[in-house]
């Protein structure tokens, strides 16, 4: 007997009918003999119009308490799914029980609107599998340490699903979404875009870090640090399909780097138009002014990604860095009327016009040139790149977001991946 944990995304919940074929697979996986954990997000649309509600009723200082009564509103999404997929596996013959995440509890930290898994007591969940129960746990939400409901961010529930699976120690952690697997891009931007069957851990994380929405990044920290055995796959294909198929089915996401994979330079290209990007013109070039700036950024619990800065003239230099869409109003108020004063630099300027694109690849470890293919590849689709960054195996760039499928396509059939075998 395997246990197995199964995670949907919204659009496999988005209707009772959609809902009852979610327990029409499950059954199948119980009565096969496994032990059957899931972890459902809220019906699609559900989160958006909660916070749309919330929007309409916004004050005008955002406090911690207004973020608390986000995550209380936002939580109540998977709660309603998670009891409409146990009523739906009752109706399937199965003993089933859903719990919120307070319930089981998952323990937090009080981060409000993108907490993070600090813990999970897994003893009440264990009791009800012993007794032939299928649990459903709410994703997306958890327990701070004063009892207040805390969200994860968004694309939450893959990351409890996955700390759920390494908590407990299951056989495999099963993504169930709208794709059927990694690709070597977006198919939407890419129709030449293939299926990766197989992807290293280092890979998908440096995928999901620069925009890939197939799995969010903390569920890929989770699971490489824990050593979950994960794989994404469709939830569209019929609930029937055979089982042995369908544990072979999608893209595996594993620590095992075999030739295949390291015969691909280049696994993937990754985008995202989430990012925007600061600069702090006129910073006095001394030492701590990064710190000034950064951690006052850090403070305010907002991301930073790419950082660069300008060679000092005249004892001044620029200071430029990227934050996601959502932290930018914030963060931009908070260096005019906080960083720059004290800082006495000049002026802030942001741009909410760019992307970052980047190509990843474990097969870069051991190819030079790749970085300056990629560079070449844009200067001849005429695209200024505004920043760089690189690792060992990704090198990702900041452009005008007007350029981004252009760029897309372009390094994709560059790298050969309209053409490479699946691996």
């Amino acid at each position: 007997m395997s246990l197995i944990v199964h995670k949907y995304g919204g659009t496999s919940m988005g209707s009772t009918e959609r809902i009852s074929n979610v327990a029409k697979r499950v059954a199948k996986w119980a009565r096969a003999g496994h032990q059957m954990v899931v972890v459902p997000s809220a019906m699609s649309g559900e989160t958006n119009r909660l916070l749309g509600l919330a929007k309409e009723l916004t004050p005008s200082s955002l406090t911690d308490a207004y973020y608390r009564e986000l995550d209380m509103l936002a939580a109540t999404g998977e709660q309603a799914s998670s009891a409409l997929l146990a009523i739906a596996l009752q109706a399937q013959g199965l003993e089933s029980v859903s719990y919120a995440g307070w319930q089981v509890p998952i323990r937090t930290n009080s981060a409000y609107t993108k907490a993070r898994i600090e813990s999970i007591d897994d003893q009440r969940v264990r009791a009800d599998l012993a007794e032939g129960k299928v649990v459903i746990v709410t994703g997306f939400q958890g327990l701070d340490d004063l009892g207040n409901i805390t969200t994860l961010g968004r694309g939450g529930s893959d990351t409890s699903a996955v700390a759920v699976a390494a908590a407990m120690k299951a056989d495999e952690c099963l993504i169930y979404t709208d794709v059927d697997g990694v690709y070597t891009t977006d198919p939407r931007v890419v129709p030449e875009a293939r299926r990766l069957q197989t992807v290293s851990f280092e890979e998908m994380l440096e995928m999901a870090s620069m925009g890939s929405k197939v799995l969010q990044i903390r569920s890929v920290e989770f699971a490489g640090k824990y050593k979950v055995k994960l794989r994404v796959l469709s939830s569209f294909t019929p609930w029937d399909i055979d089982i042995v198929e369908e544990a072979k089915s999608g893209t595996l996401i594993t620590f095992e780097e075999d030739e295949n994979m390291e015969q691909a330079i280049v696994s993937g290209i990754a985008f995202t138009r989430d990012e925007t990007k600061i600069s702090v013109l006129g910073v006095p070039d001394k030492p701590g002014v990064a710190y000034q700036i950064l951690g006052a950024v850090a403070d305010a619990n907002v991301e930073v990604d790419m950082i660069i800065q300008n060679i000092s003239k005249d004892g001044k230099t620029d200071f430029s860095f990227t934050v996601n869409h959502g932290d930018y109003a914030k963060t931009m108020d908070m260096l005019k009327n906080v960083v720059v004063p004290k800082l006495g630099a000049q002026e802030v300027v942001g741009d909410t016009k760019i992307c970052k694109v980047s190509i990843v690849g474990i097969g870069m470890r051991s190819h030079v040139g790749v970085a300056s293919t990629m560079f070449r590849v844009l200067s001849e689709e005429g695209i200024n790149i505004q920043m760089i960054s690189t690792s060992e195996i990704k090198t990702s760039v900041v452009i005008d977001e007007k350029y981004m499928e252009l760029a897309v396509k372009a390094l994709h059939k560059a790298f050969g991946l309209d053409q490479a075998p699946v691996r």
